[in-house]
């Protein structure tokens, strides 16, 4: 039976135009139904530019209300009940879909998940986990990279099990039977009493934990591949991420730029473009489509507002996944056992 994600339609810069083509080559091209959730006038509208989608597992279910990216997410959350993110919730909540991706507002997404699905057991903060690429080829995840701002050293201790859990779940069939993930906290050097006291506090809880715990990492280590899951606040981490975004959007710019300055300059870049466009797929978030919100009774995936179809084709991908290995029941089966552990000490 194939397995049913609630879409929001209405999440990208550009909706619905993205999230109905990314619906209809997910539908196409592996075992799920997309429920799409927005406007019906307006996304039956655009369904009709596609009738290929007509004998696709496509159906539209209506939301009235619209979240938009510059609202502020509490007063958003409170006010528009029937908002596309919120009735696409509410399928995951009620069993009509066995997960959700949007790529609306970040913290409107985060808080509606937290609101609508509730957070497992003994989790106090959900957070949301990214995927970068690294230089040997493998990636390394980072959580958290927005869902909490000031965060203590017990969510730190939660995102490195979810973290390690999550990573697990998506790269394990890259390594030998029996990989473990190393995870890393997230600080100004790797000695164990660097850092600030909320890594600090970190590293001790982590120590403790069923998990392939490496000690303190550095920001150098997000692309070297000397780790698999770095955990850090949201703060930090959302810095870390639209620095990385930045970075890499200068250097192909620049690289680009470089290319038309002479004529060696353009032979070189001929033959280096297939390299270039290998490296620049691997750095490519579409890949990824989303990051996941760990940590809620729920599958639920965030993508960014910039997404096209080819990252909500990945994002539903992911979500199917994420499913169909049981991501929450094991976080939940998890956490229990390390909170029980923090509570002895």
């Amino acid at each position: 039976m194939a397995t049913v994600i609630s879409l929001d339609a209405m999440g990208t810069d550009r909706a619905p135009k993205p999230e109905i083509e990314g619906a209809i080559a997910a539908a196409r091209n592996f075992d799920v139904r997309v429920l799409l959730v927005g406007p019906e006038e307006k996304l039956r509208a655009e369904l009709a530019h596609h009738p290929a989608a007509a004998s696709l597992p496509i159906d539209v279910v209506h939301a009235g209300e619209v979240i938009g990216m510059n609202e502020k997410a509490a007063a958003a959350v409170r006010s528009k009940r029937d908002s596309s993110m919120r009735v696409g919730l509410r399928l995951v909540r009620e069993k009509k879909a066995a997960g959700f991706v949007t790529a609306g507002n970040t913290g409107a997404a985060m808080a509606t998940a937290k609101m609508v699905l509730g957070a497992i057991p003994k989790v106090d903060r959900p957070g949301l986990a990214a995927i970068f690429p690294t230089a040997s080829g493998s990636a390394t995840m980072m959580i958290d990279v927005g869902a909490n701002v000031d965060s203590k050293s017990e969510n730190l201790e939660q995102f490195a099990v979810m973290g390690e859990i999550y990573c697990r779940s998506i790269f394990a069939h890259q390594h030998e039977k029996g990989w473990r993930p190393r995870v890393g906290v997230l600080s100004i050097g790797e000695e164990e009493g660097k850092g600030n006291e909320l890594t600090r506090e970190s590293y001790a809880l982590m120590k403790a934990l069923p998990v392939n715990f490496v000690g303190n990492v550095e920001g150098r280590d997000l692309y070297n591949g000397n780790v698999d899951v770095i955990v850090c606040d949201g703060f930090v981490g959302n810095v870390a991420l639209k620095l990385a975004e930045g970075a890499g959007e200068y250097i192909f710019g620049a690289l680009k730029g470089a290319a038309t300055t002479s004529l060696a300059a353009r032979i070189g870049a001929l033959l280096l473009r297939p390299k270039i466009r290998e490296i620049r797929g691997r750095m490519d978030y579409r890949e990824y489509g989303g990051a996941p919100v760990l940590g809620v009774r729920g599958v639920s995936f965030v993508g960014h507002g910039r997404t096209d179809h080819k990252a909500v084709v990945s994002a539903c991908r992911a979500a199917v996944r994420a499913v169909r290995q049981d991501l929450v029941g094991t976080i939940a089966r998890a956490i229990a056992p390390a909170n029980d552990a923090e509570a002895a000490r």
